[in-house]
């Protein structure tokens, strides 16, 4: 077995691990939002994982993984770390911005403040919620926020989750978090394992999973935009890796390494 398909494999059982939750899920329908109570320390935890992935914190993520690849990795193989890195988030973010208007799918903290018999001036349509301007979309999530006081007063937020329903107010599929994840687990991965790194790779895996939980758990997305938004993810990232793997500073590393 070559050493590349080895690593191959490997990835691959992380990307099929990063499924099984959101695959579940979707077989049983059961859906994780509204499960816990978003006033708590775990929706804290949850939505500063979610700001991992949001920008600009997502940038500082991006930087993280660079920074451990400068210091930890070859010359030529962090190159072609920091070209397929970016190679593979410019893909997966025209990706997402195209796939979400096309499908048009409703979020689901969307579609739960719809269902609710909030006051008159409170209540969302999801026919014309999306028919409204970004500002105009975030001001009437406040506003059914304000009026689900009144019908659901043990439903509580803190300030920075109910900052975060005003603010994410496209469409929900895919999961621009999950995809924006999982790329940079499997790109950055099959990298840092080529460069024997495993224990940073398996901690990124298991931030992309922890990702995909908190878009959920958040009311942020169904477990099928998770689930497709791995999958998807790994035409993204192999794009990226299958485009760099055929330039110059990746074959100086082979032939190096080969050598040595």
């Amino acid at each position: 077995m070559t050493k590349n398909v080895y690593l191959l494999r490997r990835l691959g059982l992380a990307w099929l691990l990063l499924m099984i939750i959101p695959g579940l899920l979707l077989l049983t329908r059961y859906q994780l939002f509204p499960l816990i109570d978003l006033q708590s320390n775990l929706a804290t935890l949850l939505y500063w994982i979610t700001s991992t992935g949001t920008a600009p914190y997502g940038i500082a993520t991006v930087v993280f993984v660079l920074l451990i690849g400068y210091r930890m990795m070859p010359k030529a193989l962090f190159i072609s770390l920091f070209l397929a890195i970016s190679l593979s988030q410019l893909s997966s973010l025209a990706l997402s911005h195209t796939l979400k208007p096309y499908f048009k799918e409703p979020r689901p903290n969307l579609v739960f403040l719809a269902q609710q018999d909030l006051p008159n001036d409170a209540q969302l349509s999801l026919d014309s919620f999306y028919q409204l301007d970004k500002p105009s979309r975030s001001t009437a999530i406040a506003t059914a926020l304000e009026g689900l006081k009144v019908v659901k007063p043990e439903m509580k937020f803190t300030p920075r989750i109910h900052q975060h329903w005003q603010d994410e107010v496209s469409y929900s599929f895919p999961s621009g978090h999950t995809i924006f994840a999982v790329t940079l687990v499997l790109t950055a991965g099959y990298y840092l394992l080529l460069a024997g790194l495993p224990s940073f790779t398996l901690a990124l895996v298991t931030w992309a999973l922890l990702m995909g939980l908190s878009r959920m758990l958040l009311g942020m997305h169904w477990p099928q935009d998770v689930l497709f938004s791995t999958i998807l993810a790994a035409f993204t990232s192999g794009f990226g890796i299958f485009i760099v793997n055929k330039l110059p500073p990746f074959k100086r590393y082979m032939l190096e390494k080969s050598i040595s």
